[in-house]
């Protein structure tokens, strides 16, 4: 049987820039392809190459760091159950960033942050970090604390109202103060 291969947009040693973990040593795995298309998304994931688990932990192993993060484009679409168990294997801690819309087995990852999109039917009710993109139209963050997160996190949306948005985010995180601020401080130090 043929090694199992994942559609690999790009793998890169940085720190985490947003969210609960902000500033964490972190190897990303950008996987290509996505269930969704949101007009505001800052992420090129309709062009990848086919790379076998082999070489993904031949490239992973490059870095001293042992926190996977699982990102896309939508990387729940894929069969990540053999790929984790691998990295699992070899001491590695794997979080997962997910629009929520495709349910997770269990012992996949590590830590799950969900990030709910207008307009999509969230299927993962449950994890360590729920991080809306704020404001999104007919998306109220108050409907989300009825779920089961850890942490709840406001991130303003990254478009030509930036400044707006930042406002408006401070300002909801301000007065519901179960919501934190997620800034993309990957963007503000210029890196990936």
């Amino acid at each position: 049987m043929a090694e199992k291969q994942y559609p690999i947009v790009e793998i890169f040693n940085s720190v985490q820039g947003e969210g609960h973990h902000t500033g964490t040593p972190s190897i990303f795995i950008r996987f290509g392809g996505c269930n969704l298309k949101c007009s505001w998304c800052d992420t090129e994931f309709d062009v990848w190459e086919k790379m076998s688990i082999s070489e993904i932990i031949d490239t992973v192993e490059r870095w001293p760091t042992k926190r996977i993060v699982y990102t896309g484009g939508e990387p729940a679409i894929q069969d990540l159950r053999p790929l984790s168990e691998e990295l699992h294997s070899r001491g590695y801690n794997i979080a997962i960033e997910t629009n929520g819309t495709v349910e997770l087995k269990d012992g996949i990852v590590d830590w799950i942050c969900v990030s709910p999109k207008k307009g999509a039917k969230l299927l993962i009710n449950k994890g360590n970090e729920l991080k809306i993109v704020y404001p999104q139209e007919d998306l109220d963050p108050s409907s989300f604390l009825d779920l089961d997160f850890d942490v709840f996190s406001l991130q303003p949306m990254d478009d030509s109202n930036y400044k707006r948005n930042l406002n408006k985010t401070l300002q909801y995180c301000n007065a519901n103060p179960t919501w934190r601020l997620s800034l993309q401080m990957h963007k503000y130090l210029q890196i990936p």
